[in-house]
């Protein structure tokens, strides 16, 4: 071969050489612009996916909260229960003493003919018993010789009043009233004067 077909061969097996770059170019290119449309599909997707993820985040927030607050309501619940049942008891263990003093008068009376001694025992008792419930808020009413009064007491019968500034005053107590931290406890039932 001469050299001129030399030339036209290599320049021909360039010519393909550039042919098969310029084809693999353009599938590269090609590639590239798949990829971009992926991205550009994936960054379409990925908001969907986010708000997917966020809400999930949220939901699961939200039932851990709720499984909480339901436990918490619970535990509260039985804890008011207990505190309903129990609310006596401090009270009841303060009166155990007086009961227990109530039973050894009554032990110790039943042999004994001294009626001084027995007045004097009970009063004892009744003050300790008075003092323990005074302690815990109990106070008694003082309705002798004041004005009648519905807020505070019931009235049982009238009778004439025995003096002329005993007329719609209270002149006799039938059942003690009681207040108890301030508030009314039981009326008093009274005789009241006319």
């Amino acid at each position: 071969m001469s050299e001129e077909n030399k030339n036209q061969v290599e320049e021909q097996e360039e010519q393909v050489s550039q042919a098969e770059a310029n084809a693999q170019g353009s599938e590269d290119v090609k590639d590239e612009k798949k990829a971009e449309e992926n991205a550009k599909d994936e960054k379409e997707t990925d908001p969907l996916t986010e708000l997917q993820e966020k809400y999930d985040n949220l939901n699961n927030k939200y039932l851990r909260l709720y499984s909480e607050f339901e436990n918490f309501r619970r535990r509260t619940a039985k804890e008011k229960l207990d505190a309903l049942k129990n609310a006596g008891s401090d009270v009841v263990k303060e009166l155990l003493p007086v009961v227990d003093d109530l039973d050894r008068a009554i032990a110790a009376n039943e042999n004994n003919d001294d009626p001084v001694a027995l007045r004097e025992g009970f009063g004892l008792i009744s003050q300790k018993l008075l003092r323990i419930l005074g302690q815990q808020g109990l106070k008694p009413m003082d309705s002798i010789g004041k004005d009648f009064d519905t807020e505070y007491h019931e009235a049982i019968t009238n009778i004439p009043a025995p003096s002329e500034d005993m007329k719609g005053k209270v002149v006799d107590v039938a059942e003690k009233g009681y207040f108890y931290n301030d508030n009314i406890l039981r009326y008093a039932k009274v005789i009241v004067g006319q």
